[in-house]
């Protein structure tokens, strides 16, 4: 950041508001910027869901091997058939859900988000946290700067 945008107080400039977008408007953005960054961490969640249910299944075969060295054939047999490679609901693997999550949900928010940002603030993202930031700040203050140095 330049020194004179950081005497004069403003924020870089792709983070300033337009000058003809209202309050209200940037406070929507926030709140829509909010939400898809909730869905952002949905949708780790369920990558953390496909790795760790992959692993449970992986790990199956341990418990397979074990209970036939244990002399438990029968149950080896049954964790094989019964659990072994399962869907996790009907028809589907965890990969399958999340590639339904991502067709029909994920790539759609992405795209509405992004289109409102264009739109309604010219392609400006985190205007409402930018403002938050600026107004929380100390000027002057070495670690309380707008942006990089």
């Amino acid at each position: 950041m330049n020194d004179v945008a950081e005497a004069s107080g403003s924020l870089d400039p792709s983070h300033q508001r337009p000058t003809d977008l209202d309050d209200k408007t940037v406070e929507a953005l926030g709140a829509l910027s909010k939400a898809w960054e909730t869905t952002e961490r949905a949708r780790g969640r369920l990558y953390d869901f496909h790795q760790l249910t992959g692993t449970a299944d992986l790990q199956l075969d341990d418990a397979v091997r074990l209970l036939e060295e244990a002399g438990h054939p029968e149950w080896a047999e049954k964790v094989r058939t019964e659990i072994l490679g399962r869907n996790v609901i009907p028809g589907h693997w965890t990969f399958q859900i999340i590639e339904a999550y991502n067709a029909t949900y994920y790539q759609p928010f992405r795209e509405l988000e992004t289109s409102a940002v264009q739109e309604l603030a010219g392609g400006r993202d985190h205007l409402y946290e930018a403002q938050l930031k600026d107004e929380r700040r100390t000027p002057g203050h070495p670690d309380h700067t707008q942006g990089p140095a």
